[in-house]
């Protein structure tokens, strides 16, 4: 039997980074010491989620992966405490921005950087004006555990995501995120059909799946939490409400996910001559 402890952190962020950096540091802790080897903080936790509106000033926060203190600091975080953390950041790459995960392993290296595939454009949610569209496809990181799949926010709505991480040898999904309320329409509460697109997702695919989300009222736009650890066939091991601060744990045992998956027979029955429609443009 292969059993995998796995961690969700969830909180809310300020301005300073440094600060932001502590609490999630804290948490990180807070996870290792109750056995999680692989542990997620939110989207973009080294500050407010800036992306509500455009402003050019906010370029300047950017940084490569070597030198991003995000990246810095839970990498020895990782190495001190032997434990993997994909950790999201706000990279430059020269002249481009991308809204990146660096995977960190448990030596406190990084395996390498997954740059978002799916960027959103909306109210609140403008990331088109910062990120380009993620260049280096769909990235899977073999650790000495397991093999984990990253999708970031917007990515986690796609099943074609889910699926091409599972393809690619996932064995567990990760899911860091920054999503809450919808400016243009406050009746519209997206929490629901947020959990219920990745559930579907460890349904369908027979993979357990961790979602790290923030909370708070970040100048009126409240962000929603509700992260939530669940298992191959969606049902929740661990999960927050809206406001809790804190560390969701729960043990996996990848040998018996293997065999659920072997058995339901959806990666045996798919027709991938009948699925060309997929990959093209609409």
């Amino acid at each position: 039997m292969t059993e995998l402890t796995v961690a969700a952190l969830q909180l809310a962020f300020g301005d300073d980074i440094d600060e932001n950096i502590r609490n999630v540091s804290e948490l990180v802790r807070e996870a290792a010491g109750r056995g999680a080897r692989v542990v997620l903080p939110p989207e973009l936790f080294e500050g407010p989620y800036f992306c509500r509106t455009e402003d050019e000033g906010l370029f300047a926060n950017a940084r490569p992966a070597d030198r991003h203190p995000a990246v810095l600091a839970m990498r020895a975080l990782a190495a001190e405490l032997s434990i993997s953390i994909p950790t999201s950041f706000f990279e430059a790459d020269g002249p481009h921005f991308y809204n990146s995960l660096a995977m960190i392993d448990d030596k406190g290296a990084v395996m390498g950087v997954y740059r978002k595939s799916h960027i959103p454009d909306g109210p609140g949610y403008e990331e088109k004006f910062y990120f380009r569209p993620g260049n280096t496809g769909f990235k899977v990181w073999p650790t000495p555990e397991a093999t984990l799949g990253v999708g970031i926010c917007w990515d986690q709505w796609y099943p074609e995501t889910a699926r091409s991480l599972m393809l690619m040898g996932a064995e567990i999904l990760f899911y860091p995120t920054a999503i809450g309320s919808e400016p243009h329409d406050p009746g519209l509460d997206t929490s629901r059909l947020w959990r219920r697109a990745m559930i579907g997702h460890a349904v369908s695919n027979v993979v357990p799946v961790v979602a790290a989300n923030r909370i708070g009222n970040e100048c009126g736009q409240t962000f929603y939490g509700h992260s939530f650890i669940c298992d191959e066939r969606g049902d929740m091991l661990a999960e927050f409400g809206a406001s809790e601060t804190g560390v969701l744990t729960a043990t996996l045992d990848l040998d018996q996910v293997k065999r659920h998956r072997a058995a339901f027979g959806f990666f045996r029955d798919r027709r991938p001559e009948l699925y060309g429609r997929i990959t093209q443009d609409i």
